[in-house]
Order: structure tokens, then C-alpha cells, then sequence
């Protein structure tokens, strides 16, 4: 009977310290690092803008993340490395989740230190994403912080990386094969050891949007929002503390989608009107680099005349002629948008416009990925 309740002691005592590893962190800690326009609100912290991402650092066996989401998002994930254009893994969330992003093999099962980055692959329309709780095996440590090196893109479905991962330009769009990982920013971002938060959402334009959709709705209307797909709620940069070094602003072809040319005036007002919405967040010394589609000499016109016009001051211009990339299936992806082959020939075109708006020196010998 005695061997009996020993036995019995010292199972309680095993199971009461394995509960105990496992410890619950709010969505909120301070040590885990968001990089992207967020809401905190109970303890709780939500975003869809996409490329949004979270760094996450632990000394333990096991992490687990809590999270909620009001559609069907795509998330990337990376362990014990740094952002690549190809995840460890890509992860759903529908609904309450309970995610496993990281667990040790039992044969194995020692504490390490370990850093995982978590990001939002897929952009607003698919969903607002709410991380509630990390349930560690172990102990939360402060996550690498935001890097000095910012850059703020806004854009289209370029930006959000639209059929990045499709193989052919007949395919059409699936949240599947849209990463924000493999577009023109993460790789130029990756290329200067930048951090990047996106501002993009797909048919967006500058006063017109792809084929006249949602009329007096358009991107200039929508920077200030902290929820891409909610106009209610408004993004205070100071507050938040993200500053970044440089903005990528990157549209202007849904303007000019279907056939149908804007007025130059409409623009105009419209790109100012963002232009300095850029510069109220940041500072009138902020830097911005102003691209134009390639293939538009209209819409490089209307474009460099609105950055002439704006009487803003340290704005810098680029643009690309029909040569950039193949206009087949090397280069194109779903719905005739850049694949990622394509996104490494449009980064490669800004490396020097960003090199010179920023003083930051082009790495010698080293590629972009």
C-alpha cells in the first residue's frame, strides 16, 4: 500500500511540474517584436495588412501560439533563421486556432535558445489575424527589436506579391500562392538587412482603381488606416514608434487599367494628397522613392509631373522601360503578374535608387534572395 501511494505521489509530482513548464504569454508581451501596423486591445494584438510579421525568442522545448482569425489566412514561418524568400513551412489559420510553431523531438527534448518569425503571407481580404497567447514550454526572452533599417512600401498587388509562387501566366489568383516574402520589397529589404512594413492591397491605384472599382476609394484614402479593411480605425505613426528610413511608393497601373487613361489633374491631387500624408507621419526631410510601371510612358509622365508639382522636398523618381522582365512564363506568374523571378529584376532595378535616397552602401559580392 505504501509502494502504492509513493507511486502515486510521485506521478502527481511529474504531472504538476510538466503543467508548470508550460507557461502562457499575452499577445502584448513586450518581448515579442511586431514589425507592421498593428491594434493592441486586451492583451491581444491584431493586423492584416500583409507582410506583417513577429519575431518571437525562447529558451525552451516547445512554442505554441494562440491566435484567432476572421477569414482563412496563409502565414510563413522561419525557425532559427533569418527571412528567406522560401518559409521553413507555411501555416494556416481559420478561426481559433492553436498553432505549434516549434517542438523539440523527445529524443532530444533539452532546452535551447531558439528565435522563430511568424508573418502574414496573404493581405487583408483574407483575413484579419489576432495573436492571443504564445504557450511556451520554457521561458520567453526579448525577440531581436526592429532594425534601424526600415523601409515603408506602399503599394498594389505587386507589393503584395499576387501570384508570386505561380509558374504560369494563365493561372488565376489563389491566397495559396500569394506571399508577401517573395515581392520586389522583401528582396531588396533582404538584400540591405532591412526590416519592411507594407501598405499594399491588391487593384489599388492613385485616384482610379483596377476596372473602377470602389469609387473614392483609393490607396491615398486608405495609407492612414490601420487595418487595411477598415477605414474606422486610424494608424498614428508617433504612437506605434516605426520610423522608417525610406517609403517605396509603387503604383499608379490600376489607374490606368482596362484601357482607360485618368485625368492628369485627378492624379495629381490624389499623388500629392499622398505624398504628404507620407510626410506628416515621418518628417518633411523623409526620404520617398516614387516608382512608375514599366511599359506606360503615360504613367511615367504622370507621375514625375506630380513629384515636380508636389513642392515637397528629398522625393526621387524611377521608372523602367518593356525590357525589365520576360512578358511570358519566366517571368510571369498568376493573372500575368511578376513571378518571383521577375520580383528579383525589379529589385535589382532599385538597388541604387534606394543605395542613394538612404547612404546606405551596395554590399559588394553579395546577391539578392
Amino acid at each position: 500500500m505504501k509502494t502504492h501511494r509513493l507511486i502515486s505521489t510521485l506521478l502527481i509530482l511529474v504531472l504538476a511540474g510538466s503543467a508548470a513548464a508550460q507557461t502562457g504569454f499575452f499577445g502584448d508581451d513586450s518581448r515579442i517584436t511586431y514589425v507592421g501596423r498593428t491594434e493592441t486591445k486586451d492583451h491581444t494584438v491584431s493586423f492584416d495588412w500583409t507582410g506583417t510579421y513577429l519575431r518571437i525568442a525562447f529558451e525552451g522545448t516547445s512554442l505554441k501560439m494562440r491566435c484567432t482569425d476572421t477569414e482563412r489566412d496563409y502565414l510563413n514561418l522561419w525557425i532559427d533563421s533569418e527571412m528567406q524568400a522560401e518559409p521553413d513551412s507555411v501555416l494556416i489559420v481559420e478561426g481559433d486556432t492553436l498553432l505549434t510553431l516549434f517542438a523539440t523531438p523527445k529524443r532530444k527534448n533539452k532546452a535551447k535558445y531558439h528565435s522563430v518569425i511568424v508573418q502574414k503571407r496573404t493581405e487583408g481580404e483574407q483575413g484579419r489575424l489576432t495573436i492571443k497567447e504564445l504557450i511556451i514550454n520554457g521561458e520567453l526572452l526579448p525577440a531581436e527589436p526592429v532594425r534601424e533599417r526600415l523601409i515603408e512600401f506602399i503599394g498594389d498587388s505587386y507589393t503584395c506579391g499576387y501570384g508570386a509562387e505561380n509558374s504560369r501566366s494563365t493561372d488565376h489568383f489563389s491566397p495559396a500562392t500569394e506571399t508577401a516574402a517573395k515581392t520586389y520589397a522583401a528582396i531588396v529589404s533582404r538584400y540591405f538587412d532591412a526590416d519592411y512594413l507594407l501598405v499594399a492591397h491588391s487593384g489599388m491605384g492613385i485616384c482610379r482603381n483596377y476596372n473602377s472599382k470602389y469609387s473614392g476609394y483609393y490607396m491615398p484614402q486608405r495609407y492612414l488606416q490601420t487595418y487595411d479593411t477598415d477605414s474606422t480605425v486610424i494608424y498614428n505613426a508617433h504612437k506605434q514608434g516605426l520610423k522608417p528610413s525610406l517609403t517605396v511608393v509603387f503604383l499608379g497601373g490600376n489607374d490606368f487599367s482596362v484601357g482607360v487613361t485618368p485625368e492628369f489633374e485627378d492624379f495629381k491631387r490624389n499623388y500629392i494628397l499622398l505624398l504628404q500624408k507620407i510626410k506628416a507621419n515621418y518628417g518633411e526631410d523623409h526620404p520617398i522613392l516614387c516608382c512608375a510601371k514599366w511599359g506606360n510612358e503615360t504613367l511615367q509622365d504622370y507621375v514625375l509631373r506630380s513629384v515636380k508639382g508636389s513642392g515637397l522636398t528629398n522625393i526621387s523618381f524611377v521608372a523602367a522601360g518593356n525590357g525589365l522582365f520576360h512578358q511570358d512564363d519566366h517571368n510571369l506568374g498568376a493573372d500575368r503578374h511578376p513571378n518571383y523571378e521577375a520580383h528579383r529584376k525589379i529589385a535589382y532595378m532599385l538597388l541604387p535608387y534606394i543605395s542613394t535616397a538612404t547612404g546606405w552602401e551596395l554590399p559588394k559580392d553579395k546577391s539578392l534572395r
